[in-house]
């Protein structure tokens, strides 16, 4: 039996980075001899065993041949004569396709290190084709490490635009499209992502609202990558929240609340993104405008915002709202006063104090009127 450190961890070293997860494959190990060393079974598929104490994934060597559509038509096959460079070859990228011995020292069949040090994604073989989801993962990787130059290889590209065009993406979950969606948003380039899922041919497929805006940026006078998705842009400088970036690509798409309603449909988008995207689409403008309302307009606004009881999505709604004005209200300074003063009427009018009003006597719908109207004055004076 012999293990090896594989795929990022391998990867994340060479490149400085902490290395949060340790991934190991076994060479010529059988299940029954991991059970009889006290590793615990997690795999469904195949056989992958948690440490027993450090509860690192171990897995044995497998291979895999397509068996059908999509992601899920795969047969694996786990077998002690399968050698280390047999399961590296059935990995997507290169770069992921390292190995480190015990002693440190790297394994590396197919040029994972060259490519790393010069900053190129790259599939290890034509086997890359059968599993649609590489596409996703290729783009991501492409967010991560654009800040440093990466590039998707050119032959990589074309194999991608191939696999669109046989249809894998369409075979495709929405949980697992999502989830990919949302690790890519989590990034340091998340414009990336979609930059290649366009190049490919992908991301009318998976991303029709978002497809648009890159068809406008490739019409003549569009040529600098900053005109396409503005607002995820300068809403990565504010916030690291996917779903703060995720309000702020909704708002880069253009779509209304019909659009945005049929696009969390689909790819089963959690209430909270759902309900913060929602809240820009319909009230970035009135934010965007907040000095020109009266003290009860504020306070209309304050209340569809839900803001006295949902007080931090309130806050990462105004995150949005920024990012939205950098691109649209030319507010490149990033000050954004109307933040500051839709908090400060929200600060006054949490601050009345209904206990006094119940206290007069006051029941019923009497109570709820005169903390409108000790709201409304409340703001008032702010304002003058």
């Amino acid at each position: 039996m012999d293990i090896y450190l594989v795929g990022g961890a391998v990867r994340d070293k060479r490149l400085g980075l902490p290395v949060r997860e340790r991934d190991w494959v076994v060479i010529g190990a059988t299940p029954e001899a991991m059970l009889s060393q006290g590793y615990t079974p997690v795999g469904k598929d195949f056989p992958v065993f948690l440490h027993p104490e450090t509860k690192d994934e171990y897995a044995l060597a497998r291979t895999e041949r397509k068996t059908g559509p999509g992601y899920t038509g795969f047969e694996t096959c786990a077998d002690p004569d399968i050698t280390l460079e047999q399961d590296l070859q059935r990995r997507d990228l290169t770069i992921n396709a390292m190995a480190e011995t015990p002693e440190g020292e790297l394994i590396d069949p197919y040029g994972g290190l060259d490519d790393l040090e010069n900053g190129v994604l790259r599939h290890v073989s034509p086997a890359f084709s059968e599993d649609p989801v590489r596409v996703l993962r290729v783009a991501r990787f492409a967010a991560r490490f654009a800040h440093w130059g990466f590039r998707v290889a050119h032959e990589t590209n074309a194999l991608m635009r191939h696999m669109v065009g046989a249809g894998e993406v369409d075979h495709l979950v929405p949980e697992r499209v999502w989830a990919e969606l949302v690790k890519a948003l989590a990034e340091k380039t998340p414009a990336r992502f979609f930059d290649v899922l366009y190049g490919c041919g992908a991301l009318a497929r998976l991303f029709p609202e978002v497809e648009p805006q890159y068809v406008a940026a490739d019409r003549p006078g569009h040529d600098r990558e900053d005109d396409r998705l503005p607002v995820l842009q300068a809403a990565v400088h504010l916030s690291d929240d996917p779903a703060i970036r995720f309000a702020a690509l909704v708002c880069d798409s253009g779509i209304g609340t019909p659009e945005l309603d049929q696009l969390c449909k689909r790819l089963r988008v959690p209430n909270a993104y759902r309900e913060l995207a929602g809240h820009a689409i319909r009230y970035r403008g009135r934010v965007h405008t907040i000095a020109e309302l009266s003290a009860s307009e504020m306070l209309d606004l304050l209340g569809a915002l839900d803001a006295f009881r949902r007080p931090q999505r309130f806050e990462d709604l105004l995150q949005v709202c920024r990012a939205d004005a950098r691109v649209h209200q030319h507010d490149h300074d990033g000050r954004y006063p109307q933040a500051e003063l839709l908090r400060q009427a929200h600060a006054v009018a949490q601050a009345v104090d209904t206990a006094s009003l119940a206290s007069a006597g006051l029941s019923g719908p009497a109570i709820g009127e005169a903390l409108r109207e000790a709201r409304i004055e409340a703001i008032g004076q702010l304002l003058n």
